[in-house]
């Protein structure tokens, strides 16, 4: 090996260390950043099985769970460490972190008046460690959203096309297709057939850095305009608005503090405004749909939600020896809670 080889070799190895480097900081700063994160989790549950759904809290998560007012709602206190057990609960529907709470809310007389401290309350509320579990509750839905996308389309295409053969080997060719991708750097510089000068493999390098510097730095400076909508849940006879104006008005103010974008059917980020009696809840939520859609795909009049067969299980806390009957099975959903149950 020349002088000139070797030295270029070593001046690869320092760009080597020096990016590694730079991904452990980035990774030990975002974990000491959400490291001791506490937020308060709301959960939608069967109505009538609120007891049922706290006591699954308490015994698999360790906290303290307080049962709404509101029917079919509890709340709970967890770290962001517990986020993915939260969603492994087989008790609740829907999940959403709680932004602030307010007890004892005191709406003015008029409709007007009230409307107005919708629109203020916005931009007082304490938005960024909520904002920071929905990030990072994005993140992991996404992988499991994706992955049971590519495994519906896959489905589809072997039954209705007789393709799945061609898809797989589409997939494994787009996979090795990557990883080719990935080593070509290296068979760049180590691979004697189309090796060329040190000058100009540097230039190539120093010149493909620089695209992608100014790339992110435009990213930067461009970030995405995240898309959202706020949802109105109110229950009390001594309101004088209505849901659709309580999420026009606050709503409105949510996209004027974070400049987000208004979009009613394919939103990022949904805000949601709960309003029982004198008692607000704003949250933002944590869940597409329904966590009781896990074992089921398809839901006829009369199947029954997982959810609900798991809180009739819970009650009926069943041992490893007893044998469990279903006489009226249909979609199998006590059975499939029961292999999971015990």
């Amino acid at each position: 090996m020349s002088d000139v080889q070797e030295a270029t070799n070593q001046l690869l190895d320092v760009n080597l260390h020096e990016n590694q480097r730079s991904v452990q900081v980035t990774e030990s700063g975002l974990r000491s950043e959400s490291e001791h994160l506490q937020v308060t989790i709301g959960a939608t549950v069967p109505t009538g099985f609120e007891q049922t759904a706290a006591d699954e809290v308490r015994e698999k998560l360790g906290s303290s769970c307080k049962i709404s007012k509101d029917r079919g709602k509890i709340y709970f206190d967890i770290s962001v460490e517990s986020l993915a057990q939260v969603h492994c609960l087989r008790s609740v529907d829907n999940l959403f972190v709680v932004v602030q709470e307010f007890k004892d809310y005191q709406f003015k007389e008029t409709k007007e008046e009230v409307l107005k401290d919708f629109e203020d309350l916005a931009g007082k509320l304490p938005w960024s460690d909520p904002l920071k579990i929905w990030k990072i509750n994005t993140c992991f839905k996404k992988k499991k959203t994706k992955h049971k996308k590519i495994n519906q389309n896959s489905s589809k295409e072997k039954i209705e096309s007789g393709r799945g053969d061609k898809t797989n080997e589409r997939d494994i060719k787009k996979e090795f297709t990557n990883n080719v991708l990935d080593s070509q750097i290296l068979d760049y510089y180590e691979n004697p057939a189309i090796k060329e000068e040190i000058s100009t493999l540097v230039g190539d390098d120093l010149t493909s850095c620089k695209d992608e510097t100014e790339e992110s730095s435009k990213e930067e400076t461009d970030p995405e305009v995240l898309k959202f909508r706020v949802t109105c849940n109110r229950a009390g006879e001594k309101h004088c608005f209505s849901s659709n104006e309580a999420a026009r008005d606050f709503g409105g103010a949510v996209q004027d503090y974070f400049k987000w974008k208004a979009d009613m059917t394919n939103f990022d980020v949904e805000v949601l405004l709960n309003i029982h009696d004198n008692e607000i809840v704003v949250g933002i939520a944590l869940t597409e749909e329904s966590l009781h859609r896990r074992n089921i795909t398809h839901f006829g009049p009369t199947t029954l939600r997982s959810t609900l067969a798991y809180g009739m299980l819970r009650l009926c806390a069943p041992q490893p020896t007893d044998i469990i009957v279903d006489p009226m099975c249909g979609t199998g959903a006590i059975s499939i809670e029961v292999i999971t149950f015990l």
